[in-house]
């Protein structure tokens, strides 16, 4: 994690890391102004507290109160070295708890993060920094040195060759990646999390049987989703590349829409509008890229190649981003490496909503064969030894499909969730299925996978998809765990040269009669593609593109960053499009605008009914703003100190409104429950005095939202290099 520290006032200091600020102070008689803790004090407390986050797990899971339980930490320390201190931390349990907790909840503390590091020793590096040059390599080019070669099934390079290439390849973009944390709570199960040191908000998991294989795992997908924009999708790429010689990549094409906004000759071909345009509801104006912004230019569409003919078809990168998102992504060592990646992910998925939607009842994987794979059997062994009974599943559907399914159960709580790996060889295939299921997961998180069900109509609602696509925690049916499989086991397996799997791969989707799309990407120096199988690979539903379409954000993006220098005549033009927008008032402001406010700031947690209410008072429109704080109150997601100024607003604005109060007369004990200040900035907000409590000013320049413009940062060091892999050729 990269940690900035800015200097404040005084001997106040800030330090911004994620979307978190944290202010240190020293004490007055240290020539401070006593505001708050000093750094050491801050390092004390955060043992305490992690301990403290482990009990709370603990509890949770066992359903334990915690209102009884105190933790308190002490530091001894040591006449002769006060560097040597010993942290003394208990936990007062109440009368009554089972000794089998007592001892759970004294092992949950043992785990505590801070202390682990702390017992196996810090490193530091002290030292005077400059320009960008000056910096540390990346971070996980670092954790393989080994001068071993370890090859492993389906890839073309060993993972020594492939991190160091990989990291190479990253680090000479300029990105310094950083690894954020390590999992290996299962026998031959591995994951990581890595992402960009100055823009945290571009990270990648990665899986494998082995460290190095998860590393290889999450650097391929920090290129994939680097060669593919995938981080940038949801965001607005700023008025500069808005307007620049390319948007997304040199070889887009842009189209004007055709008359009465209809779709432009030339866009897209008959399988694409088979697929998307089935109603005839499809307009030009779906198609305009949210990225950019820049509807006068018209739809930027992106070259793919079909394969069937291998003809230019021209996609809207606005379709690609709504719905497909992430799935058919992939960067290998080798063009066809990349290729068995992104068509093992698309079967992945594709069979894995297939079983689910039809409740179907998969095989069970012979003993005997499982038996071929003794570093499965042994992480599967660690699970239900921990108490996770798991079942191995043949998910081909009767030896017609790549892909495997590992399914876990969690008696304390009844919950269960599958995952499902694809991949030709069957071993591979297998493997991605257990590791996907333990992917940055910890045991105490299998507490909080959904019970299966009968209910054919939870199963088939559209964001239980949604749900297993992101993180395979949607609902399944109690069907899945029958004996009664709809398919009989089949030990299928093809092994051969990536180039022949993709042959084969391939050979599935022709059977199936599916066109198949390519794009491959190696501007930035690596192997990667996108892949598109309209009618079979979208992770949405093709409605998505009419009725929930990112691009809905255009209309308010302007008016909204520019909120505090629109006239009154702006502000209810804007407040009027709100509410004929149809947007449910709990949208995410955020989201809907493309743009990455700090989580925890006002922006960050605004909702469409939060500005409408602000927009309101702003107005002096005072009965319709506290009609709409009535809903923002039952329904917030502030932060606290956020919501109390709410609570307070709500009830500055009841006395207002009454022509038998008088505000003055309830001032006193205002201020006593709320404090003066927040009582301040609530009359103050509704007299009109201040406007849009708490939300920033900023433009269309974006200032002052150091996250986002932190993600640009990121974004044009790959338009410079594409670039000049253009100008090379």
């Amino acid at each position: 994690m990269q940690i900035r520290v800015r200097f404040l006032d005084n001997l106040r200091l800030e330090a911004s890391f994620d979307d978190f600020r944290v202010i240190t102070d020293q004490a007055i008689r240290y020539k401070g102004d006593g505001t708050a803790p000093n750094p050491f004090q801050y390092f004390l407390a955060s043992s305490a507290l992690c301990a403290g986050y482990f009990v709370k797990v603990y509890c949770n899971a066992n359903g334990i109160p915690t209102e009884d339980i105190h933790l308190v930490q002490d530091n001894v320390v040591e006449p002769d070295n006060r560097y040597q201190q010993t942290f003394r931390i208990r936990a007062d349990l109440p009368e009554g708890l089972s000794d089998e907790h007592r001892d759970g909840i004294v092992q949950a503390m043992d785990r505590c993060t801070v202390k682990r590091v702390i017992q196996n020793g810090l490193g530091f590096e002290i030292r005077a920094g400059g320009d960008a040059e000056s910096e540390p390599g990346t971070a996980a080019v670092d954790e393989s040195s080994s001068l071993t070669r370890t090859m492993i099934p389906g890839k073309d390079c060993s993972l020594e060759e492939t991190i160091a290439t990989m990291g190479a390849l990253i680090e000479g973009l300029g990105i310094k990646i950083e690894i954020a944390s390590w999992r290996n709570i299962v026998p031959h199960v591995w994951s990581v999390h890595i992402r960009d040191a100055e823009s945290p908000i571009c990270y990648t998991n990665g899986k494998g049987a082995t460290k190095d294989a998860a590393l290889c795992s999450a650097l391929g997908e920090y290129l994939e989703r680097m060669s593919n924009n995938y981080f940038y999708n949801d965001f607005y790429l700023g008025e500069t590349r808005a307007n620049a010689a390319f948007v997304h990549y040199p070889d887009e094409k842009w189209f004007q829409p055709g008359p009465d906004d209809s779709i432009p000759e030339g866009l897209m071909d008959e399988r694409f509008m088979e697929a998307f345009d089935e109603e005839g509801e499809l307009r030009a104006s779906h198609l305009v890229d949210a990225n950019s912004g820049a509807v006068e230019r018209g739809i930027c569409a992106l070259p793919f190649l079909r394969q069937s003919d291998q003809q230019t078809v021209y996609v809207p990168a606005n379709l690609v981003g709504n719905i497909f998102v992430s799935n058919g992504m992939s960067a290998g060592n080798t063009r066809y490496e990349a290729r068995v990646q992104c068509l093992s992910e698309i079967f992945e998925r594709a069979v894995k909503k297939e079983i689910i939607l039809e409740e179907l009842t998969l095989p069970d994987v012979p003993e005997a064969v499982l038996g071929r794979f003794p570093t499965i059997v042994e992480g599967i062994a660690k699970l239900e030894e921990e108490g996770f009974p798991v079942l191995v599943k043949d998910a081909s559907l009767g030896g017609r499909f790549p892909v495997m399914c590992v399914a876990i159960m969690n008696p304390r709580t009844g919950g269960v969730f599958a995952s499902f790996g694809g991949h030709p060889r069957f071993e591979v295939a297998l493997e991605r299925s257990l590791t996907e299921l333990m992917q940055g997961r910890s045991f105490e998180g299998m507490n909080d996978v959904p019970l299966p069900t009968f209910d054919e109509f939870t199963i088939q609602e559209p964001n239980n998809m949604v749900e297993h696509f992101i993180n395979s925690t949607g609902v399944v049916s109690w069907k899945f765990f029958s004996q009664a499989a709809d398919h009989e086991f089949v030990d299928w397996d093809f092994a051969g040269s990536t180039e022949e799997e993709y042959g084969y791969l391939m050979g599935i989707l022709q059977d199936l009669d599916k066109e198949v799309y390519i794009a491959d990407y190696e501007d930035l120096g690596a192997s990667a593609c996108r892949i598109l199988v309209p009618g079979y690979s979208e992770i949405y539903p093709a409605e998505d593109l009419v009725w929930d379409n990112t691009n809905r954000g255009l209309a308010f993006r302007e008016d909204t960053l520019n909120l505090h220098s629109l006239s009154d005549d702006e502000l209810l033009s804007l407040l009027e499009r709100l509410e004929e927008s149809e947007l449910g008032g709990h949208t995410s402001i955020a989201i809907l605008i493309g743009v990455a406010f700090d989580e925890n700031s006002p922006w960050g947690r605004c909702t469409i009914c939060e500005l409408s209410v602000l927009i309101c008072l702003a107005l002096g429109k005072l009965e319709e703003a506290n009609e709409m704080l009535g809903t923002l109150m039952q329904f917030n997601d502030s932060v606290p100190e956020r919501t109390r100024f709410y609570q307070v607003l709500k009830a500055v604005l009841d006395i207002t409104l009454r022509d038998d109060l008088e505000l003055q007369d309830y001032v006193p004990n205002l201020t006593r429950m709320f404090d003066e200040e927040i009582l301040g900035h609530a009359v103050a907000s509704v007299s009109g005095e201040t406007r849009f409590y708490g939300l920033t000013p900023t433009d269309m320049r974006l200032t002052g939202i150091d996250k986002h413009l932190r993600l640009l940062e990121s974004y044009e060091k790959l338009q410079v290099a594409r670039l000049a892999s253009v100008t090379a050729r």
